[in-house]
């Protein structure tokens, strides 16, 4: 118990005087060992790599997962050591959806089998960007991860260190000097009166006492300097190997760009199948349902036998009407308007138009369409 109590009075003396030289550098009032230029070069690209990764590593857990909630919740599993749970991501939910909800309105509807084929592949970008950020997690953000909390840990230890050897090296280096200004003072203007034989031997041995601090306090300084040399070059090779450090993220983010391609190229090709599939089979199958149902679209009319070109197609001065459009309707040639529901429309008719056609006007396109597919507004 005595030895602990000496022990932490020890401490507590040695942080004391760090303190105060440490104050007294920042006031100006003490000298301050300044460490070589290539150190101060290594703490400096040590010190940019912490905080450059620090933020790639934030903005690419946000990048890979954008809820909060979400990322707290695996940084908490993470502390805990335990493995985190699986997660659904968002295209593979919305797939489930749109599959659900194809069997509920009828996989044989056009919207059910629509639904169907959306959904399918929806689930495919999910499983895509499942396997994503699996990739990303693991390749590039465990490695920026496993720097931060581990080797920089480290470094920061020992720059703290380094920091404390200074602080006791100028300490010693204070005390070495006003033990001499004391010795000299005391060699020109003894405190005693040398008449006396008494006297004498006083001066004698006040002036072996400082002669005697002066040895203690250059052993000490000797002793400071060594372990400050020894921590430096200590330090000096961990900050060097800043530079494997970066090496390795190099290849690490080499691993995240080709999986991004990897995973972009992915959704590239499933969207180019899904728009074949809808632009097929899925749109003859709508066409051919919706002659049968009361809720689609009629049948344009026939073709009028004297095509009327769109440059003869001018507006007359009266007898333009609004009119909204009741379905879609795509143009089958360049004289016809394609049309989107509930949208309004400008039509009139021109001489020797087919009266089951109106001439159609939205901006600056123009063209033929069916009455049929028209409610006219008054």
């Amino acid at each position: 118990m005595d030895f602990n109590v000496k022990k932490l009075a020890s401490d507590a003396g040695v942080f004391f005087g760090r303190a105060v030289q440490f104050t007294e550098e920042k006031l100006g009032q003490a000298e301050k060992t300044e460490l070589d230029t290539h150190l101060e070069n290594l703490i400096t690209r040590a010190d940019n790599t912490k905080n450059w990764t620090e933020k790639i590593f934030r903005q690419t857990e946000v990048l890979l997962q954008p809820n909060p909630s979400a990322r707290i919740e695996e940084f908490f599993y993470e502390k805990l050591d335990k493995k985190v749970p699986s997660r659904v991501t968002n295209g593979e939910l919305l797939g489930q959806y749109m599959l659900e909800a194809s069997r509920d309105f009828g996989p044989e509807t056009p919207y059910g089998s629509t639904l169907s084929t959306v959904g399918e592949y929806q689930r495919r970008l999910g499983g895509a960007e499942r396997e994503f950020l699996l990739t990303s997690s693991m390749n590039f953000l465990t490695p920026l991860r496993n720097f931060l909390e581990g080797d920089w840990k480290t470094i920061t230890k020992e720059k703290r260190l380094l920091e404390n050897r200074r602080l006791d090296l100028d300490i010693c280096k204070a005390r070495v000097k006003k033990s001499k200004q004391a010795e000299a003072k005391a060699a020109t203007a003894p405190d005693f009166q040398e008449t006396r034989p008494r006297n004498y031997v006083l001066s004698a041995s006040a002036s072996a006492l400082l002669s005697e601090e002066v040895d203690k306090a250059e052993h000490e300084l000797r002793v400071a300097q060594t372990e400050f040399d020894r921590q430096a070059e200590v330090t000096r090779l961990l900050l060097e190997g800043i530079s494997s450090t970066h090496l390795n993220h190099l290849r690490c983010l080499h691993e995240f760009a080709e999986a991004q391609a990897k995973y972009y190229a992915q959704c590239h090709q499933f969207m180019l199948e899904l728009q074949k599939e809808l632009n097929g089979s899925v749109f003859t199958a709508r066409w051919t349902a919706g002659l049968t149902s009361s809720s689609s679209p009629p049948p344009p009319p026939s073709r009028p036998p004297r095509t009327v070109a769109i440059e003869d197609m001018i507006l007359p001065a009266t007898g333009t009407r609004k009119a909204r459009v009741l379905y879609d309707y795509d143009a089958h040639d360049s004289s016809e308007l394609s049309l989107l529901a509930d949208e309004v429309i400008t039509v009139y008719t021109v001489p020797g138009m087919d009266p089951d056609w109106l001439v159609g006007e939205k901006g600056n396109q123009k063209g033929k369409v069916p009455v049929t597919y028209l409610e006219l507004l008054s």
